[in-house]
């Protein structure tokens, strides 16, 4: 297969991984298979979302591009089998935006975006099993759990199943922390688990409540500890030492002083 120049965008991808994966093209390209593209797909994405958090449009331009590059090669693999090719799969999701947005192509009226999601969940529902399946089908299970969950007590809530007043939420935080004690106190290993699994399930609610992205915020405090934690290690080799020959105390020392230092440059 030759390449033509003349097209460009969307049509030159598509002719471009066409000729990777056909004859006398690109080896490995032509290896893959859409179990072993699974991986990539997922490190892509998250690639995008680093790229989204750098601030650097030249890469998140890239990022997007592997993204896109994954599912045009997964609509060839398809197409080669007889199965959907890449207009299908743009057809198919057009298709849905425009079934799931009544209030723009059609006459359904909405006064917020509440009331978008709750219309879309509905639609979305009826689409499936005539319309019997659940809400909460569809959520993906291999998102991460506190992605998952957060996903979940949103699409409940857009149904009323939600609390009224943060007081509430914090109540049950508080509940969850109570009863995670008791289990612990019981030294019983699938209790305390269950207890956990519960508590964090409450915070996930709390960070959905004040509509802050629980994954991000758990990111955020991750990517501190780090970084607090490497300056601890830099500060006890600074004195000739290593981690492990400094007791729990010397460590918290330098933990507390790097806190204090990121206090005052703040104020």
């Amino acid at each position: 297969m030759s390449h033509d120049p003349a097209k460009c965008g969307i049509d030159r991808l598509i002719e471009v991984v066409a000729r990777l994966r056909g004859e006398g093209g690109c080896p490995w390209d032509r290896e893959q298979t859409l179990e072993t593209l699974k991986q990539y797909l997922i490190e892509e994405s998250y690639e995008v979302l680093d790229a989204i958090d750098s601030g650097d449009s030249e890469r998140h331009k890239e990022e997007l591009g592997d993204v896109l590059l994954q599912i045009v090669l997964h609509s060839q693999i398809s197409r080669e089998k007889g199965g959907f090719d890449f207009q299908a799969v743009a057809d198919r999701i057009a298709d849905k935006l425009i079934r799931r947005h009544p209030h723009v192509f059609g006459d359904v009226k909405v006064s917020n975006s509440e009331q978008v999601l709750a219309n879309w969940e509905v639609i979305k529902a009826a689409e499936k099993k005539d319309g019997k399946g659940s809400m909460l089908e569809g959520i993906p299970r291999q998102l991460p759990a506190l992605q998952k969950a957060q996903r979940i007590q949103s699409r409940a809530a857009r149904f009323g199943f939600d609390w009224s007043r943060i007081e509430d939420v914090l109540g049950k935080v508080e509940e969850e922390l109570a009863e995670t004690r008791q289990a612990i106190s019981s030294g019983n290993k699938g209790e305390i688990e269950g207890e956990i699994g519960d508590l964090l399930f409450a915070v996930v609610n709390l960070s959905r409540f004040r509509e802050i992205v629980a994954e991000h915020a758990l990111e955020r405090t991750i990517s501190k500890f780090t970084k607090r934690f490497q300056e601890v290690e830099r500060r006890v080799r600074q004195e000739g030492k290593e981690l492990k020959d400094c007791s729990l105390a010397e460590m918290d020392k330098h933990w507390e002083a790097i806190k204090a230092e990121e206090r005052r440059q703040v104020s």
